[in-house]
Parts: structure tokens; C-alpha cells; sequence
């Protein structure tokens, strides 16, 4: 009996593999370098992405709705492939949709989702606000604090959000706050703020390691007010979330961790990029260099060293295919499945790119080679949505049934 199973791309996601891989080799790799230089936001990149379709909501929702779950995986590998700073220039914006989709309407993702990306001609960025100075892995310490204004059916909102991917510069902001502090992160909620809201500002853009073309800042909320309609999901839902969790009842439904868990699996994708471009052109150079009469990869120190980077390189993508399957078909995470695929990829990341360095020696660490870039660029990965330990956290709870803390 013939079996049904099969890990082949079909047609269409094949097209867009090779679509998105000839945006990042003819457009993204000859630019990385400058950005990452100049550390500003490229907006020309972002505009030629836009110019093809690929920065626009459309693409992204036709990705997020593959019912295999993959094309985002694979179009987050490609762009990381050619640039990771420049990935989440042209990503970005996919985090705050995200945000969108997971806590809010139907109506609510129809409206405000366009507005992410605007137009070729008019282009738009979102951001997903949730860590702040005191709160980053631990979201149940957040203190921007969201009231309820029942007169003018408005919310008010106050706080300081740090570490944004866009944050200050967006037009659509999508702030994750507290409406009651004494539930930790199950009385939280998210907003929409909507572009040139006042009381809304851009604090200090920060100066990185790595991922230096993509805008990372602090985002300032001064009595922000923001119409009632801007509450994701609704009032109604909201406090019959607040009933449950006051009465002790368990709430699947928390404003950051949603959205959380719906992008890990592309987020370690694109560490796994970063990792791929590293081993390729590592292996490429041990196939080229030559030291003491023969190629480099000749000698075993050097040929383990590069099997090993393949192997970990495929079983993280098999890792980061696992959990976007399980998330699109709505299988249940029992073992922490996307934590899992998001933690090893990034630190295949972290480690494939070190060894890539020590393979090549004094031209590794040197800027003439993308390799050093790629090494600063992949320690992201190991903290932002979710640092390692967190990771390890989840998946500990998850196998264990019981909470660590």
C-alpha cells in the first residue's frame, strides 16, 4: 500500500521558495553590507520588496494561510538567507499583524491589516509593542497600564515599551497592556493605535550588535487615547476573560503569548537562514583554501566541522517544519513543539555561524567576509521572542505537566 506521506514543497510553494531566494540574492546581499553600516531603516530595500509584492499584505496572508504552514517558514529562511537586518526591515511589520490576527475580529484584521503595509506608493510599517525596561521574558510584569474611559468609550493608555522592532516609526502600533494588574499577563489586552494618535512618541533608538537595519527603539505612551473599537477583540470578550480568570478558571487567550506562539516556528527560520548562509560559504571556502599543499577540507578537523553544521542545520529545519505543520492543523503543543523548533534553530544559528569563523580563521572575523556580520546577527535569535531559557521553560512545563517556575 502506497503511503501518503511526503515532506516535498508542492508547486506553489516551490515558485515562491525561488521567488523570494532571487529577491535576496540580487537585491538583499549586495546592500547588506551598507546597512548594516549605516544602521538606518532601508527603505529602498523595502520599497523594491513592495514594488513585487512581497511587503504587502496579501503576500503575507496568502503565507499565513497555507494550510501546510510552511511558505512562511520557507519565505523567513530565503530573506534570512540574505540578510537578517534586512529581513526584519522587510518582516517587521509581520509581528504587529500578527498581533492583529491572533487577538483580534475578523473586522478588526480587515481594517487594520492593510494599513501594516499601506502601498508601493504609500508604504506602512507596523509594530507589536510588548517588553518593556522591567518586563521582557516575563510579560506578566508589564506596568503600561490601559483604562477604560466608559463616558467617551475610549481607552487610555500609559507606559513606556522598549526593545520595539519599528517602535516610534510605525504607523499601526499594536501595544499589549495591562487593564488589570492583579491577574499578571491574564489581564492584559491589546490596541490598536492608529497612525498620528496623539500622546504616542518615539524614545531612543538603540544602537545593536547585530540585525543593524532593522529600527529597534522605545516607544512612549502619554495619555493615549484610542477609541473603544481599537480594543482587539472587544470589550465583551475582554471582560468575560477577566470573569474566568477571577474566578480561577484557565484562559488559553493571553494578549502576548498568542502571538508568540504564533511566530516562533518562522522566527527560528530565520535563524536557520543565517546558519545555512554561513555553512554554505564556509564550505565553499574549505573547498577553495588551501594550507599546507591541500584543500582545508581535506583534513578531518575541518570536514567534521562542516557535518556537522549541516546536520544541525536540517534537523532544526525539520524541527521549524514540524511545528508550523502542528500550528496551521491545530495540533495541540504537548511537548512544547514550537518552542522547541525556535530555541535549537537559534542556537544552531549561534553556533553554525562561530564555526564558520574558526573554519576561515584571520578572514572570518575580518568585514571583507559576511561571516562576522552573520555571527552578530544570529545572538538575536537566542533572546528576542522568547529568550533560550524561556524556551527551555515551556518545553520543560510541557513534558512535565508540572509549572517550573
Amino acid at each position: 500500500m502506497a503511503s501518503a506521506f511526503s515532506m516535498e514543497l508542492n508547486e506553489d510553494q516551490l515558485q515562491i521558495q525561488k521567488w523570494v531566494h532571487d529577491f535576496a540574492e540580487q537585491v538583499m546581499r549586495p546592500a547588506a553590507h551598507e546597512w548594516d553600516e549605516r544602521e538606518e531603516t532601508p527603505w529602498p530595500i523595502i520599497e523594491e520588496a513592495a514594488k513585487i509584492g512581497l511587503y504587502s499584505f496579501d503576500f503575507v496572508s496568502q503565507a499565513f494561510f497555507d494550510p501546510t504552514g510552511l511558505t512562511m517558514c520557507l519565505v523567513n529562511e530565503e530573506l534570512a538567507w540574505g540578510d537578517a537586518g534586512l529581513t526584519l526591515a522587510i518582516l517587521g511589520s509581520t509581528l504587529g499583524l500578527a498581533g492583529i490576527a491572533a487577538n483580534g475580529t475578523p473586522e478588526q484584521l480587515i481594517e487594520w491589516g492593510p494599513q501594516c503595509y499601506g502601498t508601493p506608493e504609500k508604504i506602512q510599517m507596523a509594530a507589536f509593542c510588548v517588553s518593556e525596561a522591567d518586563a521582557g521574558s516575563d510579560v506578566s510584569a508589564l506596568r503600561t497600564r490601559a483604562v477604560y474611559d466608559e463616558a467617551k468609550d475610549e481607552w487610555v493608555l500609559n507606559g513606556t515599551k522598549t526593545w520595539i522592532t519599528n517602535g516610534g516609526i510605525a504607523d499601526i502600533h499594536v501595544v499589549v497592556a495591562s487593564v488589570d494588574p492583579d491577574l499578571g499577563s491574564r489581564g492584559q489586552a491589546s490596541f490598536i493605535v492608529p497612525p498620528g494618535t496623539a500622546g504616542l512618541s518615539a524614545g531612543q533608538k538603540f544602537k545593536k550588535m547585530g540585525i543593524r537595519a532593522s529600527h529597534t527603539g522605545e516607544v512612549i505612551l502619554d495619555d493615549v487615547r484610542v477609541p473603544g473599537s481599537c480594543l482587539l477583540g472587544g470589550k465583551e470578550k475582554l471582560d468575560e476573560r477577566l470573569a474566568r480568570a477571577k474566578e480561577g478558571k484557565r484562559s488559553n487567550s493571553q494578549a502576548a503569548m498568542a502571538t508568540f506562539e504564533a511566530t516562533r516556528p518562522a522566527v527560528g527560520a530565520q535563524a536557520l537562514g543565517i546558519a545555512r548562509a554561513a555553512y554554505e560559504y564556509s564550505l565553499d571556502y574549505a573547498k577553495e583554501r588551501k594550507a599546507f599543499g591541500r584543500r582545508i577540507i581535506e583534513n578531518q578537523g575541518i570536514a567534521f566541522k562542516l557535518a556537522d553544521m549541516k546536520t544541525r542545520i536540517d534537523a532544526s529545519r525539520l524541527l521549524i517544519w514540524r511545528a508550523a505543520w502542528m500550528g496551521a492543523t491545530r495540533q495541540p503543543f504537548t511537548a512544547g513543539e514550537g518552542s522547541m523548533s525556535k530555541l535549537f534553530a537559534g542556537e544552531t544559528a549561534v553556533w553554525v555561524t562561530e564555526e564558520a569563523i574558526q573554519i576561515m580563521g584571520g578572514y572570518g572575523y575580518i568585514r571583507e567576509h559576511p561571516v562576522e556580520r552573520w555571527h552578530r546577527d544570529s545572538k538575536i535569535y537566542t533572546i528576542f521572542e522568547g529568550t533560550s531559557e524561556v524556551q527551555r521553560l515551556v518545553i520543560a512545563r510541557a513534558v512535565s505537566g508540572i509549572h517550573i517556575p
